[in-house]
């Protein structure tokens, strides 16, 4: 893969000793060269445990460099030209329409369910409003079985995957046929099948859970890698920096997928760091690194291909930074109007939206049409607008399922709390709209 990936590599001299009983005095000549050669490397080359470089006689500090940083990675422009040829991962028809229907299907969905929060009908929600590029094409170059930690704003992963509507919108109400049977907030998908860990509300606890994972992969050599998605927001946290540390000594199979969006909830980037962005802290935790276009869909494929295939094959852990942007507030508990303007999230929703610049790419293929393209987003919506009405319309499981699935054997606090439940249910069911629940 061509894509420029910072490595971060070790070097072994392997020396070649001639036959002793027929080169004896020149193999002593080189024995004495090389001698002499490693003495004036060892003058000029520290060999100190905790590091090993050339020494200086300059009393310099190294400066950090935030107008001439580590280059972003792309592949087309936002009217999805190709800048070179050599970088189009050539893919087929099939598999591209894939990735715009997965993406414009993922926005639908977020307009009608967040508009579904505004109205009371259900509790919370998180858009993905441009950052459906990051998620499709880090999705597409992996393997089916490679596991998945997402923090929270993946849900375009999930759909690629083959996550359903039914799903996506049963898990936000909370029904009898949500997998976590209600126990979670909106938004917390999880999927055995398609190898998706459940999302937990406490920021970067994933890291070093998935760190966990890989390095668990890495003593099964099974050929596998994981995958673990952050904003760059959560590597401000300690758990980030644990994550990083044990990958890179343990040498672990992980892509540290970082979403640099411009916000942690309301705190802008220029008040969350002052060096080069996340990607730099990759080398300095001995990470192969990455910084893509994280609008370019193709972009963000090529460079995540790489990053598996360095993982797999060497067994490494690599940091990609995806720079993109967050269009839509953080959560329906966010106005994001209080921290930023209008025109800002304007600009970025109308001149470089990641939907916009594959639908050009697309377009220019000659294997999507604007008539297509209407027909299409109007099936999306009435695709949508089904499933929520049928999620909508299902029981919420039964109260007592509060009590299962966090203890293998129910201890006896909990089986009394149970039991006043129970009595204190029968007591005042008329005040309860218990014809809503699933019966215990």
């Amino acid at each position: 893969m061509a894509a420029r990936v910072l490595r971060h590599s070790k070097c072994a001299r392997r020396l070649i000793h001639p036959n002793k009983s027929n080169f004896a005095a020149p193999a002593l000549q080189i024995q004495r060269h090389q001698h002499a050669d490693q003495n004036e490397m060892n003058e000029t080359l520290a060999q100190f445990p905790g590091a090993k470089a050339k020494y200086t006689e300059k009393l310099e500090f190294l400066q950090p460099d935030v107008y001439n940083g580590i280059p972003i990675y792309r592949v087309m422009d936002r009217n999805g030209v190709i800048f070179d040829q050599t970088q189009d991962p050539g893919l087929s028809d099939e598999e591209l329409l894939k990735w715009y229907k997965s993406m414009t299907m993922l926005n639908t969905m977020d307009k009608i369910l967040y508009e579904s929060q505004r109205q009371g009908r259900i509790s919370f929600y998180m858009t993905n409003y441009g950052e459906e590029a990051t998620h499709i094409g880090s999705a597409a170059a992996l393997q089916p079985k490679d596991l998945v930690y997402g923090q929270y704003r993946e849900a375009g992963v999930l759909m690629y995957r083959g996550f359903t509507l039914d799903e996506f919108c049963d898990q936000c109400y909370g029904n009898i046929a949500d997998r976590g049977k209600g126990k979670q907030m909106p938004i917390h998908y999880g999927s055995v099948d398609l190898s998706f860990v459940t999302i937990s509300s406490p920021l970067a606890t994933q890291m070093p859970q998935a760190a966990g994972s890989a390095y668990a992969f890495k003593r099964a050599q099974n050929g596998l890698v994981v995958i673990c998605y952050f904003g760059e927001g959560a590597a401000s946290e300690g758990d980030a920096h644990a994550a990083f540390n044990f990958a890179a000594t343990l040498e672990c199979p992980i892509i540290f997928f970082c979403r640099n969006n411009g916000y942690a909830i309301s705190t802008p980037v220029q008040d969350q760091y002052r060096g080069d962005g996340i990607a730099v802290r990759g080398p300095a935790y001995g990470m192969s690194t990455i910084r893509v276009d994280g609008n370019d869909a193709l972009a963000v494929y090529n460079a995540t291909a790489a990053a598996r295939d360095i993982a797999v094959k060497e067994n490494r852990p690599v940091l990609i930074e995806a720079m993109t942007y967050r269009i839509g507030h953080h959560s329906t508990s966010d106005d994001s109007s209080a921290y930023r303007s209008v025109d800002e999230v304007r600009y970025w929703n109308q001149r470089d939206h990641p939907i916009t610049r594959f639908y050009n790419y697309i377009q220019r293929k000659g294997i999507w049409s604007e008539e297509q393209d209407k027909a299409w987003k109007d099936d999306t919506r009435k695709q949508v607008l089904q499933a929520f009405a049928r999620a909508e319309k299902r029981l919420k499981p039964a109260w007592s399922e509060m009590f299962t699935e966090v203890y293998d054997e129910l201890p006896q606090d909990l089986k009394r709390q149970k039991e006043e439940m129970e009595a204190h249910v029968k007591m005042y069911k008329d005040k309860y709209p218990l014809s809503n629940y699933e019966s215990s």
